[in-house]
């Protein structure tokens, strides 16, 4: 399926109604990506394409930080985000957000994670994506704060329908 949106909103909202119309059930989807500051939110929504169609990782990160080159420390200011899309049969749907706010290094550090993590450092942790532990990552990354927003929204429907 073509992510042809123009926001991560769409592109999460395109992806849980495709599959929802196809199978006849309530869909999770999610879309994501890095947006740099000082680069207006690029890569944004082509964060996988970034370097073109036949992106990797490495390339990705490779074409960032040529573009960030003469951007310096304090002035790398970036954020992931993420949007999950939940889509019903009947097209209604809700949605959560999450950011992680942090900035991009001069040099890639770590070894876990993917995509842009290695360049991606929590200025509260003082730790790159790619270097925090897996526990900690899920819970503070976008896309934990965004599951963390689905969970409490799916709890509190629950308990409002127990109470019916």
């Amino acid at each position: 399926m073509e992510e042809d949106g123009a926001t991560f909103r769409e592109n999460a909202l395109k992806k849980a109604r495709v599959v929802s119309s196809h199978t006849g059930e309530t869909v999770l989807a999610d879309d994501s990506g890095l947006e740099v500051d000082v680069l207006g939110g690029e890569p944004g929504i082509h964060s996988a394409r970034y370097s073109g169609e036949a992106a990797t990782d490495e390339s990705n990160n490779r074409k960032l930080l040529l573009d960030l080159r003469d951007v310096p420390q304090g002035k790398r200011g970036a954020a992931f985000r993420c949007v999950l899309a939940l889509s019903d049969p009947s097209g209604r749907s809700e949605f959560f957000e999450g950011t992680w706010r942090g900035e991009i290094l001069f040099e890639p550090r770590g070894s876990m994670g993917f995509g842009y993590d290695p360049l991606f450092l929590d200025t509260r942790q003082g730790l790159t994506a790619a270097e925090l532990p897996p526990e900690v990552k899920n819970r503070i990354s976008h896309r934990g704060q965004a599951f963390a927003k689905f969970r409490a929204w799916l709890l509190k429907k629950r308990s409002q329908e127990e109470q019916k």
